[in-house]
């Protein structure tokens, strides 16, 4: 518990700041978070096989180059370019011919592109979505936070009716109903105070998010289990790693995007 909190401590007296000051600090920030973020994945060892480390590099490359385009607030409705995905499918599958022994392979070359895509358009989606408001940032944030927060304490006094045992035993149904509850209601206040006027496509939207991120956690779950690790890694001690603090977070900005944009 005094390294969760410690680290815990830590963690945000380094991105608090960076948050408030957005800009290019916050992108560089995003831009550090992603690097270890794709660190964690690259490392998952029943992923997919051994990748050479010139992919492994511009894969990360790739990865950076989605994060970084058209990642100003008047491109929400332009989306990414063309450009920059045809580049990425070409420069990590065409290697795949020049490599011999299957030393990379067709397999390596879509875990990559899966990868680099993933991750990329969710970071850009931060950097987007900063650049429109810290307000509204906080908000998207705060949604999964409490919704985690209380799908826990409820699922631990409550909880009775197992939601996915096989992938997280301590989730419940109570827990995730009682989370959602809180989240919304969390949500919709902080909307109302900081960011605009509450109307019923807020509510539903804020409703939404915190279902989806619960989703977005047991994801990430699946991805553990599938590859036997209890955490993506231990750069935050009693936290787990970069991944296992964003799971349900990425699910929210990813949907809170779509629906900006429908």
């Amino acid at each position: 518990m005094k390294k969760r909190i410690i680290s815990a401590i830590v963690a945000l007296a380094i991105i608090v700041p960076i948050l408030i000051l957005g800009g290019y600090y916050f992108t560089f920030g995003v831009c550090l978070i992603a690097a270890l973020g794709y660190k964690e994945v690259i490392e998952l060892k029943e992923s997919h096989d051994k990748i050479p480390m010139l992919m492994v590099f511009i894969g990360f490359l790739c990865m950076l180059a989605i994060i970084l385009s058209n990642n100003v607030d008047s491109s929400i409705y332009k989306g990414l370019t063309y450009q920059t995905l045809v580049i990425n499918l070409i420069l990590l599958l065409i290697p795949t011919i020049f490599y011999k022994n299957n030393k990379y392979t067709t397999k390596d070359a879509f875990y990559l592109i899966g990868v680099t895509y993933l991750l990329g358009i969710t970071f850009n989606i931060l950097i987007i979505l900063r650049n429109r408001g810290l307000n509204l940032f906080i908000y998207l944030i705060l949604i999964p936070i409490i919704t985690d927060t209380f799908a826990m304490l409820f699922g631990k006094f409550l909880g009775k009716h197992k939601l996915c045992p096989k992938l997280s035993p301590n989730k419940t149904w109570e827990g995730a109903i009682g989370g959602s509850i809180v989240g919304s209601l969390v949500g919709v206040i902080f909307y109302l105070l900081l960011v605009g006027a509450i109307t019923p496509q807020v509510i539903l939207i804020t409703i939404l998010l915190t279902v989806v991120g619960q989703m977005g956690d047991l994801v990430m779950s699946k991805i553990k289990r599938e590859n036997n690790i209890k955490d993506f890694s231990n750069i935050m001690p009693g936290h787990g790693g970069i991944l296992d603090r964003l799971d349900s977070i990425f699910f929210v900005f990813l949907t809170y995007m779509f629906l900006l944009i429908i």
